[in-house]
């Protein structure tokens, strides 16, 4: 559909511009008084010639592809941005309206040139300063209306609604965890779900691969309990970067845009967002923090499970899933001994504890 209506537009450029091209090369040769028919001849389709290529060429990136990225850019802005732009356009237009009456009485060719020229500036400026003042806009706005008694809690949300979130990707929503974090209050911002991470959630859902399919169905399921659940509130959104196809590079895009932070567990998006200077929460990073810290010289309880890797070590675990290796740990194999920390290794696995029986 956008190869023909490109195609169309070239045919259409083409044959306005050859038209437009054609009449100047005639004028051009009347006006320049040679002989009339061969000249004539020969500048106009000279003129027809150039026209046609160019306006076969450069039609749809003068027309078709700015319209294109002017809506996309539009349908993907907030709507406290959009009505801030056609704010600023509108007084810039006032203001270039009030200047042109003192610019048209200049001589030519200024009195021509300058009202135009004073218009677009002041557009473009108006709108830039809308664009980066909308949140004032938004307090000015509120600040003239009539306060009711139900907008309190309706306001607060509306201010903090752009900037004190968290953005939630694909991989920890499947993980699960963000639900328990959740229900203990630790996160008092908004989970934003874009649509199209929940759209990556429905396809991972609807894999023929059984694996994957159950992942995402845990997925959707989490979200749901998090927004039932969970004191924490989540919110979908429309929002979206349209000229990106990567989910990933989108969710990267939006937090630049909202100035927001990622929740993520994947590495390759959290080297990549931190690179760009966006922060990011990792789960894994916070299940490491919250474990329980030992130092050499403690003493504490461990079931032996398994034999370890070197001889006569036994291995066992915390409640937190932290990794114990105690030396001739083997001799005591499924039985619930106390032993000495010996050291503390933090791997990219998390934390190991080695150990010695008291």
């Amino acid at each position: 559909m956008r190869s023909r209506t490109e195609l169309i537009s070239r045919i259409i450029g083409a044959i306005v511009l050859g038209t437009a091209l054609a009449i100047v090369g005639v004028r051009l040769a009347n006006t320049l008084s040679l002989e009339p028919l061969p000249y004539s001849i020969t500048f106009g389709v000279g003129g027809g010639v150039l026209g046609v290529v160019f306006g076969f060429l450069f039609t749809p990136h003068l027309t078709i592809r700015p319209i294109n990225y002017i809506r996309q850019s539009l349908s993907a802005m907030p709507l406290e941005r959009l009505v801030a732009l056609f704010i600023g356009i509108l007084l810039g237009l006032i203001i270039a309206a009030l200047f042109s009456i003192p610019l048209s009485q200049l001589p030519s060719p200024l009195k021509e040139i300058l009202p135009l020229a004073s218009a677009l500036g002041l557009c473009y400026l108006g709108a830039v300063l809308m664009m980066n003042r909308y949140r004032d806009l938004r307090e000015f706005a509120k600040g003239i209306r009539l306060p009711r008694d139900g907008d309190k809690t309706v306001a607060a949300g509306e201010e903090n609604e752009d900037t004190n979130v968290i953005l939630l990707d694909t991989s920890v929503i499947i993980d699960g965890r963000i639900l328990d974090i959740g229900r203990t209050g630790f996160i008092s911002q908004t989970l934003l779900v874009p649509n199209f991470v929940l759209k990556e959630l429905q396809h991972i859902a609807d894999s023929a691969d059984s694996l994957r399919r159950n992942r995402g169905r845990r997925g959707l399921d989490i979200l749901g309990m998090l927004q039932n659940e969970s004191p924490v509130p989540v919110r979908i959104t429309d929002m979206d970067a349209p000229h990106i196809h990567d989910a990933d590079s989108k969710l990267v895009a939006l937090a630049r845009r909202l100035s927001c932070p990622i929740m993520t567990n994947d590495y390759n998006l959290n080297k990549v967002a931190e690179l760009q200077g966006i922060t990011v929460l990792n789960i894994n990073d916070l299940a490491n923090a919250v474990k329980a810290s030992f130092l050499p010289g403690e003493e504490f309880r461990v079931t032996i499970i398994q034999e370890g890797k070197e001889y006569g070590q036994g291995v066992g675990y915390l409640d937190d899933g932290t990794m114990v290796v105690v030396e001739d740990g083997y001799r005591v194999l499924n039985r619930t001994e106390m032993v000495v920390v010996t050291k503390v290794l933090q791997t990219t696995a998390g934390r190991m504890v080695f150990a010695k029986l008291q």
